[in-house]
């Protein structure tokens, strides 16, 4: 299902006090905060990472929700259209899922206060493009964005709040207002998933869709 970000709180508190949120099987569970050097400024796993090849061994969770089976994957780049239910109803949008770059666990290490809380974990950022197909501006916060989910090897990843969205290429969704039919923003959004995953899936859809759109990434790098 599709998670739902505090926007409010991560545009009222500092990066450090916000929670990496590990999504388990049948809801969240509890998880430790960023770390303090883990801010917006760019120099973050997050935002600094490199893309590699998922060439180890994933390790086996034995926990999260799998990948649901959908009709047909799209490459990287491909866009689909799809309908998402914003505050002023419900708007058309083709999306589009551009890369995702992984990075290593020492790095993911560094972006919260307990290490061991990163172990078998690395950072994975999904870059995300989105068009307004209409009927109409979507305006204040838009939401599209909360209906991206990934999948590590057909386990769902954890969504890491706190972490910098306004990566080179990417845009803050809380700083997106009044957007018009017609006009693409590219969103991104950072996920914990296991090291050494070899398939990568992201999915988009609104909360309960059926059958969502999903890119497939193999043996990113």
């Amino acid at each position: 299902m599709p998670h739902t970000r505090a926007a409010w709180l991560r545009a009222a508190a500092p990066v450090a006090v916000l929670a990496l949120a590990l999504t388990a099987c049948g809801g969240k569970k509890d998880a430790p905060t960023p770390t303090a050097g883990s801010g917006g400024s760019g120099s973050s796993a997050a935002s600094g990472v490199n893309a590699r090849d998922s060439s180890d061994a994933a390790p086996e969770t034995g926990k999260g929700p799998t990948a649901p089976a959908g009709a047909g994957a799209l490459k990287p780049g491909q866009s689909g259209t799809g309908q998402y239910k914003e505050e002023s109803g419900k708007v058309t949008y083709e999306v589009a899922a551009q890369k995702v770059r992984v990075g290593t666990e020492a790095e993911a290490r560094k972006m919260v206060q307990d290490p061991k809380d990163a172990t078998g974990l690395v950072a994975a950022t999904v870059y995300v493009k989105y068009t307004n197909k209409g009927p109409a501006v979507v305006k204040g916060l838009a939401r599209v964005d909360n209906g991206a989910e990934i999948y590590a090897d057909g386990q769902r990843g954890g969504l890491l709040i706190g972490a910098p969205e306004d990566l080179p290429g990417c845009e803050d969704s809380i700083d997106i207002d009044n957007w018009a039919v017609g006009q693409s923003h590219v969103i991104c959004q950072t996920y914990m998933i296991p090291k050494g995953a070899r398939s990568l899936e992201v999915h988009w859809g609104d909360d309960g869709a059926p059958n969502p759109l999903i890119w497939k990434f193999d043996n990113t790098g």
